[in-house]
Order: C-alpha cells, then structure tokens, then sequence
C-alpha cells in the first residue's frame, strides 16, 4: 500500500486540493501499478506562522 505525503503551505481550495489528490494517485498507479485502492495521499497543510525561508517567517511577508 503506497502512502505519500504532500507538504504545502496552507491556502489551497478544496477543488485545488481534490484535483491534486487525484492527480498523485494516478501517477502512483500509473508507476508502480498499485490499486488505486490502496493508494493514501496525505495533505499536511504548514502555516505560515511555522515556515520561514532566509530567517523570514512567510507570515512576515
């Protein structure tokens, strides 16, 4: 059973988030022929508050 894990910063819509699910799943199955059953996709959702690039918090910006 593939797992993948999707980290992104928050502020995606749901429709965003749906067409990226499906998408991962495909190319998962698509490359490794595993049911498309079996296949989990996590989406872990980072705050800004929490990701900083160059010692810049994103919610900074």
């Amino acid at each position: 059973m593939p797992y993948v894990t999707v980290k992104m910063l928050e502020g995606r819509t749901d429709e965003q988030k749906k067409a990226l699910v499906d998408k991962v799943t495909q190319a998962v199955h698509e490359t490794t022929a595993a049911p498309k059953e079996k296949i989990v996709v996590f989406i872990e959702e980072l705050n800004k508050k929490h990701y900083a690039i160059d010692g810049k918090l994103l919610s900074e910006e």
